[in-house]
């Protein structure tokens, strides 16, 4: 009969810790939710912009831009790819400068003489051994046209042509290696976040745990029913689990700030609408 009040104090108190467990993970969810689930950007971190949150708990994927439009921004905003198209462009220019270098031999001549319009006679010989004359105005307007082709101007043209053709077809090449490395950064640096994000996914649900039970050990210390050991161990499991979600946390923003600098615009502009 004695046994009868100790057993419903004992399951009274099972209870009791039941329900306080409950509270405790339901409060904890909450905070989940509402900021440990959610990584700040924006002005929580210094940006300048609107204060931005990526939820932990959800897909990166889902919350961003596809991958494939994000891979065309970076390329608009690249400035290696940028230095390239100037490359490109000074290519195209040489070219062009090629094909017209054999006009540089041909040349053209005005002037203009004034006076008294004095007519000038030249003796010239004709077949029949006789002298005549020619006349010529010293006075007026005088043009013409004068072309010097050298052989080399001749057979080596065709060559510098396709000489500098070659090497603006390199340089467009060369983008496309750029542009190549540019996609190959971008998907490891995503795949890297995505990774991050599992991992600090689960760090955190380890750290809700943690604290639900320090929590626990803490009321139970209030009430007498633990050691001040058992409180120090789950003191020590909260701070072991808090530690490695921080630095969990730390490793998915420098994998999300590097991908920022890889695309070249904030975290803000690749958030999908």
């Amino acid at each position: 009969m004695n046994r009868v009040p100790t057993l419903l104090t004992e399951l009274f108190r099972r209870l009791s810790l039941l329900l306080i467990m409950c509270l405790l993970c339901a409060t904890s969810s909450l905070g989940q939710g509402g900021a440990r689930g959610m990584v700040a950007f924006g002005k929580a971190t210094g940006l300048s912009g609107d204060t931005l949150y990526l939820d932990v708990n959800q897909d990166i994927g889902t919350q961003l831009l596809p991958f494939d439009q994000i891979v065309k921004i970076a390329a608009a905003n690249s400035p290696l790819l940028k230095y390239q198209d100037e490359v490109i462009n000074s290519l195209n220019a040489a070219t062009a400068v090629t094909r017209s270098q054999i006009w540089q031999n041909v040349t053209g001549f005005s002037n203009y003489s004034g006076g008294n319009q004095t007519l000038l006679a030249s003796g010239v010989s004709g077949t029949d051994g006789r002298t005549g004359s020619i006349g010529q105005l010293t006075n007026g307007w005088r043009a013409g046209i004068e072309a010097r082709i050298s052989l080399y101007d001749l057979f080596g043209r065709k060559h510098l042509i396709r000489q500098a053709e070659a090497t603006q077809q390199a340089g467009e090449r060369q983008k496309e290696v750029a542009l190549l490395q540019l996609k190959r950064e971008l998907i490891t640096i995503y795949q890297d976040m995505l990774t991050a994000q599992q991992v600090l996914k689960i760090r955190l649900l380890d750290e809700q745990a943690s604290l639900t039970a320090y929590r626990i050990a803490e009321a139970e210390l209030q009430k007498g029913r633990i050691t001040a050991e058992l409180m120090a161990n789950a003191t020590t499991r909260y701070v072991e689990t808090k530690s490695i979600s921080e630095q969990v946390k730390g490793e998915f923003l420098k994998n999300v700030h590097t991908f920022e600098a890889l695309v070249g615009v904030p975290i803000q502009r690749l958030k999908r609408n």
